[in-house]
């Protein structure tokens, strides 16, 4: 066994694994359908509306609409399912996504009738998902693709000696690095070209995966408000983020006919034999960041409601902790083993998509509420650097080139059956946030770390529908909430194939479509006073 030792200092990384890339950013800015019960039940189009806690996260101008004090507290069930080609997975959580306190202040001023200021807690975002598949017919190893990321490096750089850790002071690849010295990727005549396991001619294989990937974005906001003459409510807020992500990942291939080294140390040769190689990667990722939330509610009758809202990106402080392994077995004189990677760790900066929000809400006669909301959020305007501010500027570029806005609708209608009871429902759908020209495979996703993989929705739906019942200053919401994810993973990227010169050096990765679908029962109490 050949066991690969990393020490890491955070300060002294090599280039090979400080560097964030654009699906790191895209990851963890993510955000979710959470809040309160009436908010969920009419899909979060409340930014013309305003009245309810979830407000403080949403459009800051909702909170002049209130008139009272407003105390209340959230519950959330949530069972999800995840389904790739038949292999399913399952999990159910509780948790609490909203608690907040709204306090409104009589000012008997005809001009401003009222100010109003809140906090809340919420959960904005979950990065709860469990999935797991494979691949039958491999066109090509993830091996290959490492091999491609190694090209120009030569193999004493790539290699362990006595004196010389790869790891310590080389800006070569880790991946290619623990690759390397688990005999998944071979020199050619002691070059720096590298061949890998997969041998277009003759090579079969299949491969498995598993993510299961856990974790949270929570915000504490504080907001201020008024009412201008009861036409015009207006609201800012700030909030405070909290971010913890965890991640677990497994991919590994089994090769009939692969291209293998004859024996252990470089420069042995190759030879046909069976291949087995794993690579499992975990991580976390955790910090805090802020934001800054503006906006407004216009009634200029009392049937028809307009909203507007502007989010400032997310502006993180980030650490990131990992490591990594590859688990390898061959049918030539390589004795079995694994290649590690100890522990790193590193600090650097996020800033996530700016948003903006236009709303419209009618209300008929006091009973019948049509509420819609239109958000975009600008994922190609994120940005990475590093822990002093300085930009990556290749990052930002693959930002731009692999990530688009998105464009959200939410509609939401709520009728009140007798003064005390209402009836809700809601539908709401985002675009991709990913570029056609990712999905086709047709450009080589860069990632960062030990971890080649990479996963991204195409799709994302609700479909919600609640109850309301309230009695003198109580009230009790439930809602029933189904989200819908379409998504895409992918455990390495396609590339050019840097071995070959010609029009067919373009190697297309395996992909595996999956879904995941989230039931969510919610429970809001609270007291309006």
């Amino acid at each position: 066994m050949r066991k690969i030792i990393m020490a890491v200092v955070a300060a002294a990384l090599p280039v090979g694994a400080m560097a964030q890339g654009a699906f790191d950013a895209y990851t963890l800015s993510q955000g979710d359908l959470r809040g309160t019960a009436r908010f969920m039940s009419m899909a979060g189009a409340f930014g013309a509306l305003g009245g309810d806690l979830s407000t403080l996260n949403q459009n800051p101008g909702g909170i002049g609409v209130y008139r009272t004090s407003e105390i209340g507290v959230t519950m959330d069930i949530d069972i999800e399912d995840s389904n790739v080609g038949g292999n399913k997975d399952s999990k159910t959580r509780v948790y609490c996504p909203n608690l907040g306190y709204i306090g409104a202040i009589a000012l008997d001023n005809d001009v401003m009738p009222y100010f109003q200021w809140g906090v809340s807690y919420g959960r904005v975002a979950s990065f709860d998902r469990i999935y797991h598949g494979g691949f039958g017919d491999l066109g090509t190893s993830m091996t290959n693709y490492i091999a491609n990321r190694a090209y120009g490096y030569s193999p004493d750089v790539l290699g362990q000696s006595t004196d010389y850790n790869p790891y310590w002071g080389s800006n070569a690849d880790w991946l290619s690095i623990l690759s390397f010295n688990s005999y998944g990727i071979n020199p050619v005549g002691g070059t720096s070209i590298y061949n890998g396991l997969f041998d277009d001619n003759q090579t079969v294989g299949n491969a498995q995966f598993m993510m299961r990937q856990k974790g949270y974005v929570d915000e504490y906001a504080i907001n201020f408000g008024g009412n201008l003459m009861n036409n015009v409510y207006w609201g800012i807020g700030f909030g405070v983020t909290d971010i913890d992500m965890r991640q677990e990942s497994f991919y590994d291939e089994e090769l009939q006919d692969a291209r293998i080294a004859k024996n252990e140390g470089m420069g042995t040769g190759v030879e046909t034999g069976n291949a087995y190689n794993a690579l499992i990667n975990y991580r976390r990722v955790s910090g805090a960041g802020f934001n800054f939330k503006v906006g407004a509610i216009v009634k200029p009758i009392n049937e028809l409601r307009f909203g507007f809202a502007i989010h400032t990106p997310t502006y993180y402080n980030l650490t990131d902790r990992y490591n990594a392994e590859m688990q390898y077995s061959y049918s030539s004189n390589i004795t079995d083993g694994t290649a590690y990677t100890e522990y790193a760790e590193y600090d650097w900066e996020l800033q996530t998509p700016w948003k903006m929000i236009v709303s419209a809400a009618g209300v008929i006669d006091g009973r019948f509420i049509l509420s819609a909301d239109y958000e975009y959020a600008a994922y190609d305007n994120m940005k990475i650097s590093d822990y002093d501010g300085n930009e990556y500027l290749d990052a930002t570029q693959e930002i731009k080139d692999y990530f688009k806005p998105t464009h959200t609708m939410r509609i939401g209608t709520e009728y009140r059956i007798t003064p005390q009871l209402s009836v809700r429902a809601g539908f709401a759908q985002s675009t991709s946030a990913v570029d056609k020209v990712v999905e086709d495979g047709n450009i080589e996703v860069y990632t960062t770390g030990c971890n080649p993989a990479y996963t991204y929705d195409s799709t994302t739906r609700y479909i919600t529908a609640g109850l309301g019942y309230k009695y003198k200053g109580f009230y009790i919401d439930l809602a029933y909430v189904n989200k819908y994810r379409k998504s895409q993973y992918s455990p390495f990227s396609s590339f050019d194939d840097l071995a070959y010169a010609g029009t067919d050096s373009w190697v297309y990765n395996p992909a595996a479509e999956f879904t995941t679908n989230n039931n969510n029962i919610v429970v809001s109490v609270g007291y309006k006073f």
